[in-house]
């Protein structure tokens, strides 16, 4: 599998243009060879513009969505559409409960929704996060081009049993769209490489490249492989970033190194 992250310039509250710029990545990316594309967390919104979270949020089914599943099935590639912010009250056999959450979902080539998550932890230091949102509860995987996928977001990276689950349910690619700021710069590099080593497993970061004033996102999309070395990164501007990932590749490292059957439960 071609593996694509899009490092993307999010514009807080900007979200026509902000589409336009994950639209234009996901075809540049599929014109080199992706099979599979994956957007940084609320790349419609931007994470920081937390007064636009109302106004912009819809359902699942909602324009925003429906224009990035459409150029998935126009460009014959999958798009894992990082996360927007969703109204649960507008998505049909969603939550009973109803509020706004960071949700990603992800599509195959033919625009056929495979996975919804919702994201788990939700920030609450000197953020406004944890105020406005509602946590996911589901941590859905799929089958998708020989990996057995899941979506994790952002802040998850601090929680590893979260992957550990992850990896007793197979999953053998984890792509985690993110919005991590400065100055947490080695936290970044740091907690997906350790969740790739500890599952022994691919852990693929997208985040963002935006300014928002008083917060700066760090870049740094990186791509992890089951022994945490890092196959493709990119600095802190816009960028895609590709890696070439082998579906047998974790299977062989856990024969390999078979920690995880030396695990003992306390």
């Amino acid at each position: 599998m071609r593996l694509a992250l899009a490092q993307l310039d999010v514009e807080a509250g900007a979200v026509d243009a902000n589409l336009g710029r994950a639209e234009d990545a996901i075809r540049e990316a599929a014109g080199r060879d992706a099979d599979l594309v994956a957007l940084p967390e609320l790349f419609d919104v931007g994470f920081f513009a937390f007064d636009a979270y109302q106004r912009v949020a819809e359902g699942l089914d909602g324009e925003k969505f429906a224009r990035i599943r459409d150029v998935a099935a126009d460009e014959d590639v999958a798009v894992l559409a990082g996360s927007i912010v969703e109204d649960l009250a507008e998505s049909e056999g969603g939550p009973a409960d109803e509020g706004l959450a960071n949700t990603s979902v992800l599509f195959d080539a033919d625009g056929d929704r495979r996975l919804v998550y919702r994201k788990h932890h939700l920030f609450g230091y000197e953020s406004a996060e944890a105020e406005l949102l509602v946590p996911g509860e589901r941590v859905p995987t799929t089958d998708l081009l020989g990996f057995t996928v899941a979506a994790t977001t952002c802040y998850d990276l601090r929680f590893p049993e979260l992957y550990r689950d992850l990896a007793e349910d197979g999953v053998d690619l984890v792509l985690v769209p993110s919005a991590w700021p400065y100055p947490r710069v080695e936290h970044w590099k740091l907690l997906p490489r350790a969740r790739a080593v500890e599952n022994l497993t691919y852990v693929a970061a997208v985040n963002g490249a935006a300014d928002f004033g008083d917060d700066a996102l760090v870049g740094r999309s990186t791509v992890y492989d089951p022994w945490g070395t890092t196959l493709a990164s990119t600095g802190d501007h816009p960028d895609i970033v590709f890696a070439d990932l082998d579906p047998d590749r974790p299977a062989a490292v856990r024969e390999e190194f078979p920690a995880l059957r030396d695990r003992r439960r306390h």
